[in-house]
């Protein structure tokens, strides 16, 4: 396996975001390797504080699947990732000692077949440099073939290396690897057609697991092909199972597959094929995910991944931005603000140089990422591109377009969050206005802007205006969404806040208690939503003197904050504010 694959497939395997897999492929060159922190990050031409502590978020996740980085000891955590890799990749890559490797092979092969040409079996174990997965091909391939001698199993194997070296040079195999390069080919000439082309298929996915399910498919003739294709691959070991529905392909079947597939003539089609079909799982990642999509959808990201990253130039215009939002989607509705980043600031790319500046899908990119900092508290970053976006929106699609409602009324939150009330509530007024005669009353928008008009009115004390409108938008939300909606707990929250800015603690409480057992149910114990509902009820026993009751919860808050958003949010320095308030009140 080359270096640079297997960097991949270890970025990959620890779950590294897109930004950190750039940076770690780039930092752990061959070339870099024992380097000293320093050096690498000047040459590099990166900040060494940042960098030392990129090194170490990187450290911290391999460390979390491979504890015996820890064994590496009196070095920095730079030092140890080099070490740990090189060592991992030269045992990944170990051939085993000629006992070792008979032994494989005489579990591999019946043993009278052995015994007849024990010499000619010695022969073969050194010709496939004693590599365990070279054996295991060919053990495989002998299963199918049981009249077949080992003399001529050799001269077959010996006439792969001669046809083939051109190959195995242009595609830049190591030695090492020649024996699995001929293996291989023996390999693919037992498989027929179809399961050619679904191994080259399964050659586009991401070094990880791979699920495939083939009862979901409704054509009958398609569900037995590719049964069969996949029980072939995995008959020949081109295949491993791992669980029911779930696969991996070794890193160099992978390679020696996707060589197989360059080279064809189908290749266009197969990766096209292959992106439409991560499309389709991308389009059912929602914008609120919960626990039960996580656990569903999370197999699925990394093969989505390797689309947007290497192949979303067979994306069609039409679904270009559609695979990075909802890839972002998937992590921004997890509080994972850092990994959806990448995705957004990359559609934004994408559509203004594959669709130019003046489409409605360049638009929509920009309105995204600025939702994206709204969220993260950079409200500078995000108002100019919601200007921009509000503006393409207007000379694109007219003033009375659903598009231009939601443009109103992200402005109208930055306006507000940075205390331009003046400048926000003519913004929502036109959003609340533009939702009710585009798409009628009862409707999930019209709710969500009567929810933020009712908030800038709570800011500006205007409390007997805001209260009909968060009454109006939770009722509304609970018709229209159920009970069990992460909207639903915003309009639980903001009713609570506006009683208990009246002082009304005995009403503001339950709603408290609620919003907050929701979005623990819909969100999980670690999202930032769960730590707004935390602040505000321990903001509540706060007020009410219940000090004991009030402490644990701004602690967790204020640990789920500097998680989710970092140190230095918005939400993060309020809780922290609030905290640190209320020490002083409870401990003076």
């Amino acid at each position: 396996m080359q270096w640079a694959n297997f960097l991949a497939k270890e970025a990959a395997t620890n779950g590294l975001s897109l930004e950190q897999t750039v940076a770690f492929a780039k930092s752990f060159q061959t070339e870099n390797l024992g380097k000293t922190k320093v050096k690498l990050a000047s040459e590099l031409n990166v900040d060494i504080t940042a960098f030392t502590k990129w090194v170490g978020e990187v450290h911290d996740k391999f460390a979390q699947n491979s504890p015996e980085l820890a064994t590496f000891n009196n070095r920095d955590k730079l030092e140890k990732l080099q070490a740990y890799l090189s060592l991992k990749y030269n045992s990944e890559l170990d051939a085993l000692k000629p006992l070792a490797a008979m032994k494989l092979f005489k579990s591999l092969v019946v043993r009278e077949r052995l015994q007849q040409e024990a010499w000619v079996a010695r022969r073969i174990c050194k010709f496939l440099g004693y590599l365990p997965l070279a054996l295991e091909l060919v053990g495989r391939y002998l299963d199918k073939m049981p009249d077949l001698s080992l003399e001529t199993l050799l001269k077959r194997l010996e006439k792969k290396r001669v046809e083939h070296e051109p190959v195995v040079n242009a595609n830049s195999l190591m030695p090492d690897e020649y024996g699995i390069f001929e293996a291989f080919e023996l390999s693919w000439e037992q498989l027929d057609e179809n399961a050619q082309s679904f191994g080259c298929l399964l050659s586009l996915c991401a070094l990880a697991d791979i699920p495939l399910s083939v009862e979901t498919i409704e054509d009958n003739k398609k569900q037995k092909l590719n049964e069969k294709a996949i029980a072939d691959l995995l008959e020949l070991h081109l295949l491993q199972q791992k669980s029911k529905g779930i696969y991996r392909l070794n890193p160099q079947i992978r390679q020696l597959l996707r060589m197989k597939l360059d080279k064809s003539s189908e290749a266009d089609e197969a990766k096209s094929k292959f992106a439409a079909m991560m499309l389709e799982v991308a389009k059912l990642i929602p914008q609120q995910i919960n626990p039960e999509d996580i656990l569903n959808l999370t197999p699925h990201i990394p093969h989505i991944t390797e689309v947007a990253t290497h192949l979303c130039e067979y994306l069609g215009d039409e679904n270009l931005i559609t695979l990075f939002t909802k890839l972002a989607w998937f992590y921004q509705s997890q509080g994972l603000y850092q990994q959806a980043e990448p995705w957004l600031q990359r559609c934004v790319e994408l559509t203004q140089n594959r669709l130019g500046l003046e489409h409605i899908d360049v638009a929509t990119s920009l309105n995204n990422l600025a939702a994206l900092y709204e969220t993260t508290g950079r409200y500078r970053e995000a108002e100019p591109l919601l200007e921009q976006a509000l503006a393409l929106r207007k000379r694109l699609l007219g003033e009375e377009n659903t598009d231009v409602a939601t443009s109103l009324s992200y402005l109208g939150l930055i306006y507000e969050y940075t205390g331009r009330y003046s400048e926000a509530e003519p913004l929502y007024q036109q959003a609340l206005e533009l939702w009710k005669r585009l798409v009628g009353e009862e409707h999930p928008h019209v709710a969500t802007s009567l929810n933020n008009l009712g908030a800038l009115y709570c800011y500006t004390k205007r409390y007997s205006e805001a209260e009909p409108l968060f009454k109006q938008a939770l009722k509304l939300r609970k018709h229209l969404l159920g009970d069990n909606h992460p909207d639903v707990a915003t309009s639980l929250n903001n009713l609570a806040q506006l009683y208990e800015s009246t002082g009304s603690y005995k009403q503001a409480e339950p709603l408290y208690e609620q919003a907050l057992e929701l979005s623990k149910r819909l969100l999980g114990n670690n999202h930032p939503d769960v730590a707004i509902s935390l602040n505000n009820l321990a903001a509540l026993y706060r007020y009410t003197r219940r000090y004991r009751k009030a402490k644990p919860l701004f602690e967790k808050a204020l640990k789920i904050c500097e998680r989710t958003l970092g140190i230095s949010h918005p939400t993060t320095m309020t809780v922290r504010a609030n905290y640190a308030s209320f020490l002083r009140e409870a401990y003076q």
